[in-house]
């Protein structure tokens, strides 16, 4: 992805523009290592599910309700991932979700139908990333205090909305989308969606400039400025991806649920955080991968459908995500250390 330019002979002469400055790449037997250990621990899951609850967890509905709890969440973790692989950190994206539904599921949005859900949805999305990014990359705000504000503004916001009541959505047109008759060869258009967006952000990552910038901003951030590159403006642009990230969410869990609830995203800053991490993103930045992010979504899920199935409770599930967290930490700096 990096481009490295040879000095010019003799000493003389300009060097090359490049994009950035050298990035930090991981070794491609060490990338696809993680990519196994992964699939690896996803397969676990998976034949642990079959083992305990084999008639319920292998039934096709339940593997197509997995796949589309995982979608509203993913979708979150893309943005996130590219926030982290910067360098900052989100702490709003739930609360961004909550307002972005409740707005737009109001009477008032409706009545513009399911052209006016999408696009509130996906505006109010972008307009609370635009704050985000304003403060923290023009406003020199750390992004932990930038980002918890938004989170608590926009969630108090929400509940002054719907003051605390369930907004029921009437407009047809969204309700079909979850229903069995929208499936496309037995897969839930959420999950297309999220196949869309996990798709158009590995391409972003990997295939452009614009992920070039990002690994080298979160790698050094003054290195990059010195190798030409608008730290600021590159940072605005993050913190507006993770919005809109948070808007698509927002759609769809007005679509899962049928409503706009200030309660929605509940907890989706610290589920997407983990995913990410445990999908190989450094909290340091520099480093990340979208496949891996996907990856962890898909392990989270599965894990809290696993104890669904089987009556735990839900503070068991809390726990064994904060041990899978810790893990993940520890194999990341013991990683580190090796490199």
């Amino acid at each position: 992805m990096t481009q490295h330019v040879s000095p010019p002979r003799g000493g003389t002469g300009k060097a090359a523009a490049v994009d950035g400055p050298p990035a930090r790449r991981v070794p491609l037997g060490r990338a696809d290592l993680r990519t196994l250990s992964l699939l690896g621990v996803l397969a676990a899951l998976i034949l642990i599910g079959g083992i305990t609850k084999p008639d319920e967890f292998l039934d096709t509905r339940n593997l197509q309700l997995v796949l589309t709890q995982a979608s509203v969440i993913g979708v979150v973790t893309v943005g996130m991932t590219f926030v982290i692989v910067s360098g900052g950190i989100d702490l709003s994206v739930g609360a961004i979700v909550a307002l972005a539904s409740v707005w737009a599921t109001t009477v008032a949005t409706q009545e513009y139908g399911f052209g006016g859900i999408l696009f509130t949805a996906i505006a109010v999305g972008v307009g609370c990333g635009l704050v985000n990014g304003v403060l923290v990359a023009y406003g020199a705000m750390v992004p932990f205090i930038a980002t918890l504000a938004m989170f608590a503004s926009a969630r108090g916001l929400a509940l002054q909305i719907t003051d605390g009541r369930t907004q029921i959505v009437t407009v047809e047109g969204v309700l079909d989308l979850g229903e069995r008759d929208a499936y496309v060869l037995g897969i839930p258009p959420l999950v297309l969606v999220f196949a869309v967006v996990t798709l158009a952000g590995w391409l972003l990552l990997n295939r452009t400039t614009f992920g070039r910038r990002t690994v080298a901003v979160g790698g050094n951030a003054e290195a990059a400025r010195l190798a030409g590159i608008d730290v600021r403006r590159q940072r605005l642009y993050l913190y507006l991806l993770s919005g809109l990230c948070c808007g698509i969410a927002a759609f769809l869990l007005i679509v899962l649920s049928g409503s706009g609830q200030n309660t929605n995203g509940n907890l989706y800053e610290l589920d997407a955080i983990a995913a990410a991490i445990i999908g190989g993103t450094l909290l340091s930045g520099g480093r990340g991968t979208i496949v891996g992010s996907v990856l962890g979504v898909l392990i989270f899920t599965t894990i809290t459908n696993i104890f669904a199935l089987n009556n735990l409770q839900s503070d068991v599930q809390q726990i064994a995500k904060g041990a899978i967290i810790v893990a993940a930490v520890l194999v990341q700096r013991r990683t580190a250390s090796t490199t």
